[in-house]
């Protein structure tokens, strides 16, 4: 399958970046820009990004494939009418399948409407998304980066961005969210084209989880 081309979108914040912060500069010239990656606003983006935690690519492309294929339209309602096991049978977890459940529902109730979502700021939109079990601050923020395309959203707990940084900047350590934050601070309001940079550089340059 043919990589998707690179983002040129991200050039003109990156190289922001890379004026005002020299190791974003070299790093940059080491790796160019990242590729195009983007989510699908809406429910069935929001459950892909749940069933991409913790596997790889092409294993979450595969699973979520059976899923939408099996529950066509892919809705809230056609997901809840389908039985556990069934689910399960797709190869989601048991603690995904409750999640994806409880979007759901959330959708089903009223409690979660996609267009107010969207229209939110982001600190609002935050809190919607985690008022649902499964969807943590990550979840949330990986949402609002990759599907809303908002710009300025730094994931703090990823691990790979973590590792990313340490490298990048030479620590002694790789910093814990609160350190990464405070980093990330000076990267306002670029730091979502500094996330999908950092995890592009992580991809290319064999750094260890």
């Amino acid at each position: 399958m043919a990589l998707p081309p690179r983002d040129r979108r991200l050039r003109k914040p990156l190289a922001e970046l890379a004026a005002r912060d020299a190791d974003f500069a070299t790093a940059l010239k080491e790796v160019g820009l990242p590729r195009e990656r983007k989510q699908q606003p809406g429910f069935a983006g929001l459950v892909r990004i749940i069933v991409a935690q913790q596997l790889s690519i092409h294993a979450a492309r595969t699973i979520s494939g059976r899923l939408e294929a099996a529950l066509d339209p892919f809705t809230p309602e056609m997901l809840l009418a389908r039985p556990v096991a069934e689910l399960r049978g797709f190869g989601l977890s048991s603690a995904k399948v409750r999640y994806t459940q409880a979007i759901a529902r959330h959708v089903v109730e009223g409690h979660l409407d996609f267009d107010r979502l969207h229209a939110a700021d982001d600190d609002t939109a935050m809190t919607m998304l985690t008022a649902i079990d499964g969807v943590g601050p990550w979840t949330a923020e990986i949402y609002l980066l990759f599907a809303l395309n908002r710009p300025d959203i730094m994931p703090a707990g990823d691990l790979a961005l973590a590792s990313a940084l340490q490298r990048m900047k030479r620590l002694r350590q790789r910093p814990d969210p609160k350190k990464l934050r405070k980093i990330a601070e000076s990267w306002r309001p670029y730091r979502s084209a500094a996330a999908r940079f950092l995890w592009h550089y992580y991809a290319h340059a064999g750094i260890p989880a």
